[in-house]
């Protein structure tokens, strides 16, 4: 890699360690171009050499604090013993995460990023190889997936397969478990819950478990 690259992929990481920062010690909603230029050293109009929208330093920063989602999601599917068991593993997984961390999953599967988001993912994991390196090479692909309609779709494939779910039901059950949990996050991140959130995470789940267990058997 060129000198001139070696230091626009480290600027570009500045800016992204600034924002995540900011994100520990003030919350996402605080951040702004111009305090992240400035706690990286720089001007704003430095900044937007390397950012277009202040969306995308948002994805960026809330993807390095989901590192730990990443780690989970690995070992929640590796307890499965079949394609289906290890799906509803991965919404487990991602059910836990999420409900915990909202705004941070908003930010990476909900927010509108501009046009192609899902080059933001790909540019994510080229910065930050080192985040995959423990994740088994069958889930990496789902993990490259910025659209949640999508992300399990290899499992389910896989599901179809073994024989586990008729192949007629595999777009029903992939959107409608997704659009359970989208419901519930809007439904967090609007305040428009009258429960807490380990009953909207209990819910969610069993309202997905629900779907799987009555679409799988047809």
């Amino acid at each position: 890699m060129k000198n001139k690259q070696l230091q626009m992929r480290r600027m570009w990481k500045y800016f992204v360690e600034a924002t995540v920062e900011i994100i520990e010690e003030e919350g996402i909603d605080k951040v702004t171009i111009r305090k992240v230029a400035d706690r990286a050293g720089y001007n704003s109009a430095t900044l937007y050499n390397y950012f277009s929208e202040l969306s995308h330093l948002k994805f960026f920063a809330a993807m390095r604090l989901l590192r730990g989602y990443v780690e989970d999601v690995s070992l929640f599917i590796n307890k499965g013993e079949s394609p289906l068991e290890q799906y509803i593993l991965a919404w487990e997984c991602f059910c836990r995460h999420s409900f915990k961390s909202p705004e941070l999953f908003y930010a990476v599967f909900m927010m509108d990023l501009g046009d192609q988001p899902e080059r933001l993912m790909q540019r994510y994991y080229e910065s930050y190889p080192a985040d995959l390196l423990d994740v088994p090479a069958e889930i990496q692909p789902s993990l490259f997936e910025r659209n949640v309609m999508k992300r399990g779709i290899s499992l389910l494939d896989r599901a179809v397969a073994a024989g586990q779910v008729p192949k007629a039901n595999l777009t029903a059950i992939n959107e409608m478990t997704n659009l359970v949990w989208q419901g519930m996050m809007a439904a967090v991140l609007n305040n428009r819950l009258e429960y807490d959130i380990a009953t909207a995470e209990k819910r969610t789940m069993g309202y997905i478990r629900e779907i799987i267990r009555e679409r799988a058997a047809d």
